[in-house]
């Protein structure tokens, strides 16, 4: 293996790491943005729908983007942005321009998500066998990492501003420096044209859309909603109830480090089948547990259930075609959707019913990805790249 090679790998992994932190950071301090700016719930709630909206227009349309440039052009313009669009949301001084700079925050975020899961596929071509778990472990890690240096930050009394600039102030020029790694796509390593984007992709594209929409609703039920289901319906103290998401993503974190040998050990086809069967199982303990302690146990098992499926959704989409770029930007705008409607889904029917019962819909989900999962074609694992795509790799990189 060469040493442009590892250094690509590393490169791409602490670009996730980077992103979960960014993100996570942004997250972590919602309620201080809420007391500096005096903004109501409703106000708060514009703010993240902004953010959300402008990420999904973003990936919506960046097939045609990742068709044209690819992603290591993408992510050398877009992560710094991100970066950027931080810190104008930390100093904005009104509602209306931190809702503009949680929109460029949004939009630039977007690009990021999918430039850098093709950039994963590319290095998880070029290494010929499954990385793209490992990556999705290092945002597990930037997130946990935000929520850790929040918790730091608000005990020593920092502001908000003070905070997200300082966190904006270390990621701009780490992104930049992790650029000079990153590997060119295909086309553009073999001195191709650009390809045009096609207007309708390989079914099995439409097919990991629909698993990453899953999962990806999972994962944000847990993140918005198991926080008031063990406070409000099994009576938790609020400390207590705080804990269910650092716990959920504790067992993404475990999940995701293992995830690439399991999948090189036993398949995508059937690993994404158990992954949905798991899920529906454990999440099912969740809403019928008696207690707060049993719950929040079996929140480390959901997390450890779900953690591999969206990875491998990009995983897959990224191998399925000649150009990775535009099938992940398809499989990540379905699957962010997921992401952005599943909160509100669960709101509106815990209205018509209760919290626990509008919960089983992850239920749902878990085993309508396992259900889906068994129409994707047989996937062996990524064979060995040939010498030569490993030498125009390493010679444009």
């Amino acid at each position: 293996m060469t040493r442009d090679l590892r250094t690509a790998r590393t490169g791409a992994v602490l670009t996730f790491v980077l992103a979960g932190l960014m993100c996570g950071s942004m997250t972590v301090r919602i309620p201080a943005l809420s007391d500096k700016l005096g903004l109501s719930e409703a106000s708060v709630g514009v703010t993240l729908l902004v953010w959300g909206l402008g990420a999904l227009i973003t990936m919506q349309s960046m097939r045609a983007v990742m068709a044209r440039f690819g992603s290591r052009s993408i992510l050398r313009v877009a992560a710094p942005l991100t970066a950027t669009a931080l810190a104008l949301l930390a100093v904005a001084p009104s509602f209306p321009l931190a809702v503009a700079a949680s929109g460029l925050f949004g939009m630039a975020f977007g690009a990021v998500d999918v430039a850098m899961n093709a950039q994963g596929s590319v290095v998880e071509r070029a290494y010929g066998r499954p990385l793209m778990n490992g990556m999705h472990a290092g945002w597990c890690a930037g997130a946990i990492g935000a929520g850790l240096l929040g918790t730091v930050a608000i005990a020593a009394g920092l502001s908000i501003t003070t905070h997200l600039v300082l966190v904006a102030l270390l990621t701009l020029p780490a992104t930049i420096l992790i650029s000079r790694t990153y590997l060119p796509d295909p086309a553009e390593a073999s001195g191709a044209a650009p390809a045009a984007p096609r207007r309708r992709m390989p079914p099995m594209i439409y097919l990991l859309g629909v698993i990453a929409f899953c999962a990806f609703m999972v994962e944000g039920t847990v993140a918005d909603w198991n926080g008031l289901y063990l406070r409000d319906a099994l009576g938790a103290p609020e400390a207590v109830a705080a804990l269910g998401y650092p716990i959920f993503e504790a067992g993404m974190l475990a999940g995701r480090l293992a995830g690439d040998r399991v999948r090189a050990r036993f398949g995508a086809r059937g690993m994404m089948v158990a992954s949905g069967l798991a899920t529906a199982v454990t999440f099912g303990v969740v809403i019928t547990a008696p207690s707060a302690p049993v719950a929040l146990a079996a929140m480390l098992f959901v997390g450890v259930a779900v953690a591999t499926v969206s990875p491998m959704a990009m995983s897959l989409a990224g191998e399925a075609t000649d150009t990775p770029g535009p099938a992940i930007a398809q499989t990540g705008a379905m699957g962010y959707a997921g992401l952005l409607l599943g909160p509100v889904i669960i709101g509106f029917l815990s209205d018509l019913a209760t919290l626990r019962v509008s919960l089983g819909i992850a239920v749902l989900l878990g085993v309508l990805i396992a259900v889906v999962a068994r129409f994707l074609p047989r996937h062996r694992a990524a064979s060995a790249p040939t010498e030569t795509a490993r030498r125009e790799l390493s010679m444009a990189a």
